[in-house]
């Protein structure tokens, strides 16, 4: 190959693979949730679940180590879902009640027994997003929010909840996208390096060989 064709063709594969690196990852730093209220997204917990497409989900009452939290704190449900509270016996006694939304959420007096729960199917009339917290412990933070049917407030966060530590999450992304950009990065770096090796030593090396012979 001549050197010009090799500058070329480097150069072009290049620039392929940071296009592929870019739009990897703004696809996948985007994701879509409803627009929770403070209170609501602020509540112990913070798990968040895309339940649309599910007939019935259940959302566990006194979660975390010390039975103080929803869990998923925050749901996405459709109209027609029937959602079941169930309490795990954690965290003293509890409740479920509407704090703000369109969904008229009230389980009752606050019980702590393993296994109660409290269902509550959505319809048409609780679409948008309901904020709602266990009375007893409120001011502890344990609130929550569901969310029913499409037509709702909705904002881009930086991705899935990954689990993995905050300085790593905050990259933006997923952590697995994180390292494919990584991985195209390098392959930049690489191939520019073989591009100046080419370049420099390429010729030289195979007129050596011709004189040789």
């Amino acid at each position: 190959m001549k050197r010009r064709e090799f500058v070329r063709t480097a150069g072009g594969t290049t620039a392929v693979v940071a296009a592929s690196a870019g739009a990897t990852g703004t696809a996948a730093a985007q994701e879509v949730q409803p627009d929770w209220p403070s209170g609501a997204a602020d509540g112990n917990g913070g798990s968040y679940e895309d339940l649309r497409g599910e007939s019935e989900v259940t959302i566990s009452v006194g979660a975390g180590d010390d039975g103080l939290a929803f869990d998923p704190t925050l749901a996405w449900v459709d109209t027609g879902t029937t959602i079941t509270w169930e309490w795990t016996g954690s965290g003293g006694a509890h409740n479920v009640v509407t704090v703000d939304g369109e969904a008229d959420l009230d389980s009752g007096d606050a019980v702590d027994e393993e296994g109660y729960t409290y269902e509550y199917e959505t319809s048409e009339d609780d679409a948008g997003i309901t904020h709602y917290h266990c009375v007893p412990h409120d001011a502890v933070g344990m609130h929550g929010g569901i969310a029913v049917g499409e037509d709702v407030a909705t904002v881009e966060t930086g991705g899935a909840n990954t689990g993995w530590p905050e300085d790593i999450a905050d990259v933006g992304m997923p952590l697995h996208a994180h390292w494919v950009g990584v991985s195209a990065g390098l392959g930049v770096v690489l191939t520019m390096i073989f591009t100046f090796y080419m370049l420099k030593y390429g010729e030289s090396a195979h007129t050596g060989q011709g004189g040789s012979r």
